[in-house]
Formats: C-alpha cells, sequence, structure tokens
C-alpha cells in the first residue's frame, strides 16, 4: 500500500470514474464513497456503498471507515453533485436539491475528513465547482447557486486552514464530455469539451504533494467552449 490515501465521493459517475482510475494509475491508495450499492470495487480500493452524504453523521461514519481501513487519510476529492436545469418558475423547485447534492455533500464530506487531513504531512482537499456558476444562463439558477456556495466554501476553509498543511482548491469545468451530456446536446462538437481524463489530471494534481503552493484557487478547466 502506498503512503498517500485518498478519499473520491461520488466515485461512480463519469468524472469519479475517471479520477478513480487515474489514482490507481498513479499507485494511489484509495476509498471510494458514494450513495450508489452494489458496485465491484478494484483490488485494494476501499468501497462504501450507500453513503447519504447530506447526512453529518453517514459521512462521519464513512471516513471512519476510511481510517480503520487505512489508517491515514492525505486527500478528499469532493466529486458527489448532480445537475438540473430548470427555470425560476418551474412548479416544483429544485433549489434546494441542489445545494444538497453539491454543497452539503462537500461541507459534510470536509469536516468529517479534516481531523484526519490535519495530521497528513500534504493534506488536501479539491472540490468540484462550475465555470458556468460564475455567470449562470438560462434554466442555471438552482445549479449555479449551489455551484457558487462550492466556490464559498473553496475559499473560506483555504483561509481557515492556513496554518495547517491542508490546502482547499476547486476546479471550475465547463461542459465535461459524458454520455449524458452528448445526448442532451447532439448538435454539439464534443471535442470543444473537457474530456473527464484530463479533469481528472488537473484534480490529481491539485491533491498531490507538489501543489502545496496553491489554495484557495478556484481553477477554471473549459476545454475549448
Amino acid at each position: 500500500m502506498t503512503e498517500r490515501v485518498i478519499a473520491i465521493t461520488g466515485g461512480h459517475g463519469v468524472l469519479g470514474r475517471a479520477v478513480l482510475e487515474a489514482a490507481l494509475g498513479a499507485g494511489l491508495t484509495v476509498a471510494v464513497i458514494d450513495h450508489a450499492q452494489g458496485h465491484a470495487a478494484p483490488d485494494g480500493v476501499l468501497e462504501l456503498g450507500g453513503i447519504d452524504l447530506t447526512d453529518a453523521d453517514q459521512a462521519q461514519a464513512a471516513f471512519a471507515a476510511v481510517i480503520g481501513r487505512f489508517g491515514r487519510l492525505d486527500a478528499l476529492l469532493n466529486i458527489a453533485g448532480g445537475f438540473v436545469w430548470q427555470t425560476v418558475d418551474d412548479a416544483a423547485p429544485a433549489w434546494s436539491r441542489m445545494q444538497a447534492l453539491n454543497l452539503a455533500t462537500a461541507v459534510n464530506a470536509s469536516r468529517a475528513a479534516l481531523p484526519y487531513l490535519k495530521t497528513s504531512p500534504e493534506g488536501r482537499i479539491v472540490n468540484i465547482g462550475s465555470a458556468a456558476a460564475l455567470k449562470p444562463g438560462a434554466g442555471m439558477g438552482p445549479y449555479g447557486a449551489a455551484k457558487l456556495g462550492v466556490h464559498a466554501l473553496t475559499q473560506a476553509l483555504a483561509e481557515e486552514l492556513k496554518k495547517t498543511s491542508v490546502t482547499v482548491n476547486a476546479v471550475l469545468p465547463s461542459i465535461i464530455d459524458t454520455p449524458a451530456n452528448r445526448q442532451d446536446m447532439p448538435d454539439a462538437d464534443p471535442a470543444a469539451w473537457v474530456a473527464p481524463a484530463d479533469l481528472a489530471a488537473v484534480i490529481l494534481f491539485l491533491a498531490s504533494p507538489e501543489s502545496r503552493a496553491v489554495t484557495g484557487a478556484l481553477v477554471p478547466v473549459t476545454g475549448r467552449v
């Protein structure tokens, strides 16, 4: 087992899987924390399914399990989240749901992981923001507001942790090249979008010891959009 242990929330989504594959390729030890269940874990990976990270107690229990298995935690990658396109006058507003899936999950996971990350010589938190949140278009209100909350969490927590070993940064992707996005936007050119593997590479750099001089950064990863 490598000395460096990372936890990936939302590890069964398209981006989460890309990060998992890249992390294993880099020789990292990985725990995957996800609401989904029934996924087979690659050799050496701790699979924690059925975890609702909108519940602070479940988040605490999940990270206690990571420590119980590996004895340490060096980086938290907050990839868990969700997306909905919805105008403000929709009859079933999704604002609270977007806040729960995107912001509350990151807050709860970060709070649960922090005691362990602070004991690492090079602790890291990497969040997933959104370039679209900087100037939300029509239908992007609920999602954009939640991701702006993630941006604020990133910058505030980075300031709070400046006297520790832990850095906190976020990537701000534009459109990620996923099967769902290709289906929803059949006339777009996915070659201009962000490949999950390319975004994973940026995330893993921010999770590495080499990124120690960077904290509180909101890093655009926007392809050619």
